[in-house]
C-alpha cells in the first residue's frame, strides 16, 4: 500500500504555520498548523480542543465561503491529531491564499455577531459552539502567520 503524503511529513520538526501539504491538479491543499505536532505534553502547546475546533470551523468556513476566492473554496476542516486545519482551493494564487487566510483570521478576531450555524437545525453538535475560543486561537495563529510569505510555505 502507498504511504499517503501527509505521512511523508517529518512530524517531529514541523511548527505552527501555513504550509501546502500537497497540490493535486488545479487544487491546494493547505496546511494550517497551530500546534506543534506531538507537543501535547509540554503545556505550552496544548491540542486544540473540540470546542475550539468546531468554533473556529464554522467562523472560518463562514468567512471563506463569503470571501473574494469563494468560488474556489474546496473545503475547511480540522485534523484529526487536533493541531490544525486544511483548506482546499482551486486555481490558488499562495501570496493571496495567504493574505486571504490572515484577513480571515482577523475578521474572526474583531467578529461581533452571532455565531453561524449555531442551531439545532444547522449543525449536528450546535452546543459545542463558543466564539471566544475561536477568537483565542485565531488570535494566537494570527501571531504566527501575520508575516508569512510564499517562500514560508514549505515544509
Amino acid at each position: 500500500m502507498n504511504k499517503i503524503t501527509s505521512f511523508t511529513i517529518d512530524h517531529t520538526t514541523l511548527n505552527p504555520g501555513i504550509y501546502i501539504s500537497r497540490i493535486d491538479g488545479d487544487i491546494t491543499t493547505y496546511d494550517l498548523r497551530f500546534i506543534k505536532p506531538n507537543a501535547s505534553a509540554n503545556p505550552n502547546y496544548p491540542l486544540l480542543t473540540n470546542s475550539q475546533m468546531h468554533s473556529f470551523e464554522h467562523l472560518f468556513a463562514t468567512f471563506a465561503r463569503n470571501s473574494q476566492i469563494a468560488s474556489d473554496v474546496i473545503y475547511f476542516g480540522p485534523m484529526g491529531c487536533q493541531t490544525g486545519f486544511y483548506f482546499l482551493v482551486k486555481n490558488s494564487d499562495s501570496q493571496k491564499t495567504i493574505n486571504i487566510i490572515n484577513q480571515i483570521l482577523v475578521d474572526i478576531i474583531n467578529y461581533d455577531g452571532d455565531m453561524p450555524g449555531d442551531s439545532p437545525k444547522e449543525c449536528g453538535n450546535y452546543m459545542n459552539l463558543n466564539i471566544n475560543e475561536a477568537k483565542k486561537i485565531a488570535t494566537e495563529f494570527y501571531n504566527i502567520t501575520k508575516n508569512w510569505k510564499v517562500a514560508d510555505l514549505e515544509y
